[in-house]
């Protein structure tokens, strides 16, 4: 049924604008995508947007190890390096530190009409053509140190994914827990 669903281009752009819109309206609900909340955040102030990755982070891991264990999905590994994450991380960081979004924040601003949030889709385009310019020089050099290859973190542990989600979860949870006991 899925492998019907995947190659139905119609149905693929559906479900993609319908899930879309979905997100950008719980990031709206969440109060995600207003530019004081995610600079509280980034000012260790207001850690809504911390609460909110970390519940979609543990809801993620459980839904995509959920598919897989039932046989609906498989995963899609991409190799990683100490490099490009911190190039990723650097660029990313200074982005979002720079116009108080990130890419998912900023659509949804747009779409709840914060026109300052239009700047950053330009610079999103921007930033994408320049890193589209140099990416060859640096997919040869400085994002390849430290590479550890398509590897997930039960892989590395040579686990049984279903424990190192259960542990996860639950150290996430416990994060949660002293966020919301500090009352920030």
């Amino acid at each position: 049924m899925l492998a019907t669903l995947r190659s139905n281009r119609r149905i693929q752009l559906a479900a993609g604008l319908f899930i879309g819109i979905c997100f950008g309206f719980l990031l709206q609900r969440g109060g995600v995508t207003r530019y004081e909340v995610v600079i509280g955040q980034l000012l260790l102030q207001d850690f809504t947007v911390l609460k909110i990755m970390l519940a979609a982070i543990v809801t993620g891991m459980i839904g995509v190890h959920a598919l897989r264990s039932a046989g609906y999905a498989s995963l899609s590994k991409k190799s990683g390096s100490v490099g490009s994450t911190v190039i990723g991380g650097l660029i990313f960081g200074v982005g979002f530190g720079l116009l108080g979004y990130c890419p998912g924040t900023m659509i949804g601003a747009v779409g709840q009409g914060s026109l300052d949030a239009l700047f950053g889709i330009a610079g999103m385009l921007i930033g994408t053509a320049a890193y589209a310019a140099v990416f060859p020089a640096l997919s040869r050099s400085i994002l390849r140190v430290g590479d550890f290859g398509q590897i997930t973190i039960p892989e590395l542990f040579r686990a049984d994914p279903w424990p190192v989600v259960a542990g996860m979860s639950v150290c996430i949870g416990v994060i949660l827990l002293a966020v919301e006991y500090a009352g920030v």
